[in-house]
């Protein structure tokens, strides 16, 4: 594999910015030179001047729909929409056709990654009232995670059983991540509404019918079972003020003894429910996009460490599904192409800084799951690097969207910052804003230190 020097970035990494330049030999990262230090004599050399280097993005919760649901995303897409944003590795969940509930099915998955993603690549189990008995088979150095549906999202996997429940979280041997809202409560709230509007819900209403109640009492729930039983809990797209105090007494502890974790995603950091005027289904997801206090508070909650990963939670649909009423347009939204971009505009408007969202992005998905040598710029990691131009703006347009679904709710937003060089396992797989398809792009399984 050839030698790759970057030279004269601006280097964002584990709270520092320092000038400097990054030898990447043999897929991983040989020398982290500081400015003024004489460089290696090496051919093939980025010139990063003007350009922040971080380490490529973790995004912890991805919808690739693969298998099953093929029509709308597929590994081999969305991995090459994630390169294109930044990101360099993707942990998928297991609500695909047939879902990912038992170990043949979670292997065959390993196995679609290993033909198609263009990115480093890692699959949840899928826990369900049935198949607890098989979180002891798993393999703890490859899977990351298990995924628990403490409400019903997209697919048949909601659990909702307490004996289940405390099997769970009682003899997990790995993370358990899990999507909370309390389904009773969003039904009641469904049925008041067809009640008052029939069979025209306005999309507005979504925050209340998938309200904050529900997240809070589901949340509240994750977290007494989880320090019940000493789980190892990651709660998964928070979006109420209320669920903030949950985990508020553990934004001080080290991530690495972290036992419970919460994720933000970027629509959530983004939109309000405001913007259902104007954006009706395509932002309809769950948990629903809440209030400008929300917002506000989730913003806030980043910046101080109360909340620790932000994510996507990329779940792409059709136009044409999307294109219903609200009963029956399905809920998700297509982000992970311009996640990075999207919070480097909040950095511009003076919400996050750099290092922060590189802590939350890159660092902290790689410390708290337990990512073997990746998530860092430190000699001796695998060379997944990101280089992005902070002053190079761009409108979103739909022929520029690489997801299958080809669309985004982003379309008009301008940026300022845009990806312009990618590397993966040392490999430059994304140069000046395109992919080199000329080379074999290959993402690798991800390993876990546990």
């Amino acid at each position: 594999m050839e030698s790759i020097l970057i030279k004269n970035a601006q280097i964002i990494n584990e709270g520092a910015s320092f000038k400097g330049s990054v030898l990447v030999e043999n897929g991983f990262i040989s020398r982290i030179f500081k400015e003024g230090e004489e460089l290696p004599a090496i051919q093939n050399t980025i010139n990063a001047t003007d350009k922040l280097l971080i380490p490529g993005v973790i995004d912890d919760q991805v919808h690739f729909r693969e298998p099953g649901l093929t029509h709308k995303a597929d590994i081999y897409h969305e991995s090459r929409a994630a390169l294109a944003g930044g990101v360099t590795s993707f942990m998928d969940m297991p609500n695909a056709k047939p879902p990912a509930t038992t170990l043949e099915q979670l292997e065959e998955k390993y196995e679609l990654g290993k033909r198609h993603s263009a990115i480093n690549y890692s699959f949840y189990f899928g826990v369900t009232n049935d198949n607890a008995h098989l979180l002891k088979d798993l393999d703890i150095k490859a899977v990351c995670g298990v995924k628990v549906f403490m409400g019903s999202s997209t697919g048949n996997m909601l659990v909702d059983d307490e004996q289940t429940l405390t099997a769970i979280f009682s003899t997990s041997p790995l993370l358990v991540a899990t999507h909370c809202e309390d389904e009773a409560t969003i039904r009641k709230n469904t049925e008041k509404f067809i009640k008052k509007y029939g069979d025209n819900i306005p999309f507005s209403v979504h925050p209340l019918i998938r309200s904050r109640e529900s997240c809070y009492k589901s949340s509240y729930k994750a977290v007494e079972l989880a320090k019940k039983y000493n789980t190892r809990l990651h709660v998964l797209h928070i979006t109420t003020a209320d669920e903030l105090q949950l985990f508020a007494p553990y934004a001080y502890v080290k991530p690495e003894e972290k036992r419970i974790s919460a994720e933000a995603c970027v629509h959530h950091l983004w939109y309000s429910d405001e913007d259902y005027e104007t954006k009706g289904s395509l932002i309809k997801c769950n948990p629903a996009i809440k209030t400008a206090n929300d917002r506000k508070a989730l913003q806030e909650a980043v910046a101080k460490g109360i909340i620790d990963v932000v994510a996507t939670d990329h779940a792409p649909h059709t136009l044409e599904e999307k294109d219903s009423d609200y009963l029956h347009a399905p809920s998700g939204l297509p982000l992970i192409q311009l996640s990075l971009s999207a919070m480097l505009e909040l950095f511009h408007k003076g919400v996050f800084s750099l290092e922060t969202i590189v802590e939350r992005m890159c660092h902290a998905p790689a410390r708290l799951f337990g990512i073997s040598k990746r998530g860092f710029i430190r000699e001796g990691y695998h060379a997944d690097i990101s280089l992005v131009d902070l002053n190079n703006p761009f409108t979103v347009e739909r022929k520029d969207v690489l997801s299958k679904c080809g669309w985004s709710p982003f379309e008009g937003q301008t940026f300022r910052s845009k990806v312009s060089h990618v590397l993966v396992n040392g490999r430059l797989a994304l140069e000046n804003g395109k992919i080199k398809e000329n080379i074999k792009i290959k993402g690798e399984p991800l390993a876990f230190d546990r």
